[in-house]
């Protein structure tokens, strides 16, 4: 391996990334890294598609491609299949052991940090450097087990190696003149809700529903997100009313942030069956922000209170209003209901002493529905949009949070 000064190593990594293969930087990156990869693998990712190729050297080194161009470089500290003894990172950037904390990042590196999926990230002059610690670790000597350069923002982008999870891989269904397939990609996307391998929270859209809303052509875009169990990243998959549909996976602030537009109601793009549904279903009728929920479903309220447990835990009740507690609130309104949540609040309705306890729903289904999936589905758009709100306090407060 070409000797180096430590810092010539750190620009080396910086001067190739956002280049193609063939460019001298990346040359120069791939001979200091063992000239020839030990392992290499390819993916086709999302829609349009985009090639990622992870170069992998016996050095520890990785190099990964998006279309031609260097996405990601990771010096890799412990073992893998490709590296079996994992480099020592202090040749390569100075002041960093392989023992290192983030502390001792912090100390080198004398410039802004942000947070992304549980990490902690430094904003280069003209790249991203995000050390990885065992998971919730960070503090002690030992935690580190690689560092990943980036050319885009982590919060933005997902993590490099998950570009060849399992199970997101098999999501997009295409045809046999490789074409993207969307009702395939779509029942796809519902095979792996019912295996589990997939999790679809709140909003935007319901699969069910997503073609309905296009067809319709009331929106000007309109999509659905999954989430993947194995990786964690958040499968988009959106419809356009003037464009070909894409389909893009990023991790969940960034999948926060996309843009949503309310959906009209369903009488207005629905078929039969779907209007037939939501007459059927719980519907949203109004919410007290951090504290309650009410819907209707055939003359009956439901309230959705949250309540606390301890400093570092809440959760949330449902009942059926009974007759003295609807009349209340026929009576004297919303504040009514934000009396009702302080009470079911003080009385811990976790545990079996609460009046409340019987009654949550979440734990004591009467007729075996699952009154916590209904809910969701009523209350779909608010929380995403309350979600995308705190999404945007938060990062606006990681912004203005002093360094360190």
């Amino acid at each position: 391996m070409t000797r180096r000064r430590e810092h010539d190593r750190v620009q080396l990594i910086i001067d190739a990334l956002g280049m193609p293969q063939g460019d001298v930087a990346v040359s120069d990156l791939i001979a200091e890294f063992g000239t020839a990869p030990a392992e290499t693998a390819a993916y086709r990712i999302g829609e349009p598609v985009v090639l990622s190729q992870h170069l992998r050297f016996g050095s520890g080194g990785e190099i990964v491609l998006h279309d031609d161009a260097v996405f990601a470089v990771i010096l890799h500290l412990t073992p893998t299949s490709f590296a079996p003894r994992g480099l020592d990172v202090a040749e390569w950037i100075p002041g960093i052991g392989n023992s290192a904390t983030f502390a001792d990042f912090r100390a080198s590196f004398d410039v802004p940090w942000r947070f992304a999926e549980g990490d902690r990230y430094f904003v280069l002059d003209a790249a991203y450097l995000r050390p990885e610690f065992v998971k919730y670790g960070g503090r002690r000597a030992g935690d580190l087990q690689r560092v990943a350069f980036t050319v885009e923002d982590p919060k933005d982008t997902c993590r490099p190696a998950h570009d060849g999870c399992q199970v997101c891989r098999e999501l997009v269904a295409r045809t046999e003149a490789d074409l993207f397939d969307l009702d395939g990609t779509i029942d796809r996307l519902i095979d792996g809700l019912e295996a589990g391998v997939l999790t679809s929270r709140d909003g935007p859209v319901p699969l069910t529903d997503l073609r309905l809303l296009h067809d319709s052509a009331l929106l000007e875009r309109v999509e659905s997100q999954v989430t993947c169990t194995a990786c964690g990243r958040v499968a988009c998959l959106t419809l356009y009313r003037d464009s070909s549909p894409t389909f893009d996976h990023l991790p969940l602030d960034a999948a926060l942030r996309r843009p949503h537009e309310a959906i009209p109601p369903v009488e207005e793009w629905g078929d039969a069956a779907r209007i037939a549904a939501a007459r059927e279903a719980m519907r949203y009728v109004d919410h007290e922000p951090g504290s309650w929920f009410l819907v209707e479903q055939h003359g009956d309220l439901y309230l959705s209170s949250r309540y606390t447990i301890s400093s570092m835990l809440d959760d949330s009740c449902l009942i059926r209003l009974d007759d003295t507690e609807r009349r209340r609130y026929h009576d004297t309104g919303r504040d009514s209901l934000t009396d009702l949540a302080r009470r079911i609040d003080s009385s811990s309705p976790h545990r079996e002493g609460s009046p409340f306890h019987l009654r949550d729903l979440h734990r004591h289904s009467d007729d075996e529905r699952d009154y916590s999936a209904e809910f969701r589905a009523a209350i779909a758009d608010h929380t995403w949009l309350a979600r995308q709100k705190q999404a945007a306090a938060e990062r606006a407060r990681n912004a203005s949070s002093p360094e360190g």
